[in-house]
């Protein structure tokens, strides 16, 4: 729920078919995102994944048996202490005997169970999935209040192509996270704005002054944030799919950004100044789209305003910013001049000359200066691992703060 501080508790249940290895994607994006999973595979399940992953990445111990475990009545205490039960991937064997109300093995019986909703993700070949007995099924689990997350089209175990295959992992996630409120991640009441992208001044109608950034590092930091239950502004220039939950305000320019992130600053207990903002901009922009016939034009430049310092005037109490600095030499000596001018609690820096560090790419090499002093050279990651990197010591350093909301 929102607000709450305690782990939400899913029961993770996986059923027989071949998108159950997608549910040990699920796990792990759960546990990022600071729920307790427990997880509960059937036998047939356990034909194409082993209890021991889950039981690697999950809260607790997987357990596969409605007897002969450690427990005498398990089905009881994990329906009994679940706030979701989270069926991924569903069945057609399960989804009917759940709507027929048998309980047969532990996960059948921890759905009878249960009094916490139930997200079912179904995930069979297009013949079964339209079969009528299975929407029939369906329908009477969705009259009895249960939320199904409908499978995606695509490629099918059996090569074909069609309407059955198990949705997205981000997706099943992003929908537990609606029924639930939000999780309770190290993250959650609190308010993180992210910018992400290059921004572009106009020169003319169609021509503008730029700069290579793809806006991958700011969304992957915006996903990074909502994954431990964060409430998450992306300022944005780049047109690049979003995860369910973010709150997207796209920009194109300097000014543009500026005023979409001071207005929205004050409310924010972080802020990541991911982006690549054009320090300068053309001072005249001409109405109509320049001709070569009328000569090399004159292009006069002036300085955009300068967001980061600004944040850093203006940052509040308990409030954490984070600046990114591009560089292309002397990259600790400018990153220090930089923190130290704009005031800002930690600056994030790179050199973006290197083929596997600069823009446009997939990995990262950052060097992680703070205000203390502090100096941290990270290796060579994924942008998305850097981002869960930085959102961890975002949350380590609210841990001591209040949240805006409360």
């Amino acid at each position: 729920m929102t607000g709450r501080r305690e782990p939400a508790r899913i029961v993770l249940g996986v059923s027989g078919g071949i998108a159950a290895y997608k549910a040990v994607e699920v796990c792990r994006r759960l546990v990022d995102a600071g729920a307790y999973v427990m997880p509960v595979l059937t036998d047939d399940a356990q034909r194409f994944v082993g209890a021991l992953t889950f039981s690697a990445l999950a809260s607790e111990p997987a357990r596969t048996a409605l007897f002969g475990g450690p427990e005498p009545i398990p089905h009881t205490r994990l329906g009994q202490t679940a706030d979701l039960v989270l069926i991924a991937p569903a069945t057609a064997k399960t989804i009917g005997k759940y709507a027929a109300g048998i309980s047969d093995d532990l996960l059948s019986a921890t759905l009878l169970a249960t009094r916490a909703p139930v997200l079912v993700c179904p995930a069979m070949h297009t013949e079964m999935w339209e079969h009528a007995a299975v929407q029939a099924n369906l329908a009477t689990l969705r009259a009895r209040g249960v939320h199904v997350l409908e499978p995606e089209a695509g490629r099918l175990a059996g090569g074909d192509v069609g309407l059955g295959r198990l949705a997205d992992p981000e997706r099943i996630v992003a929908r537990a996270e609606e029924i639930l409120g939000s999780f309770a991640g190290p993250l959650s009441g609190r308010a993180v704005l992210v910018t992400a992208g290059g921004t572009r001044e106009p020169i003319d109608p169609v021509r503008f002054v730029g700069n290579r950034s793809s806006g991958k590092m700011g969304h992957a930091i915006a996903r990074a944030a909502r994954r431990q239950g964060a409430r998450v502004v992306l300022v944005t220039t780049a047109s690049q799919p979003v995860a369910a939950g973010i709150d997207v305000v796209a920009v194109e320019t300097a000014e543009q950004m500026h005023d979409a992130v001071l207005a929205r600053a004050d409310a924010c207990d972080a802020i990541v100044m991911a982006a690549a903002v054009a320090d300068f901009r053309p001072k005249a922009v001409a109405p109509e789209k320049l001709k070569k016939g009328g000569g090399v034009p004159e292009i006069v430049l002036e300085p955009t305003a300068d967001i980061l310092a600004e944040l850093g005037r203006r940052k509040r109490a308990g409030q954490f910013v984070v600046g990114f600095a591009a560089e292309t030499e002397r990259v600790e000596e400018h990153a220090a001049a930089k923190l130290a001018a704009k005031r800002v609690d930690l600056m994030v820096a790179n050199d973006v000359s290197a083929d596997d560090s600069g823009f446009e790419v997939d990995t990262n090499r950052a060097l992680v200066l703070d205000a203390a002093g502090g100096v941290e050279a990270l290796p060579l990651l994924s942008k998305d691992a850097l981002a869960e990197w930085l959102v961890d010591r975002i949350a380590l350093t609210l841990g001591g703060h209040e949240s805006s909301s409360e």
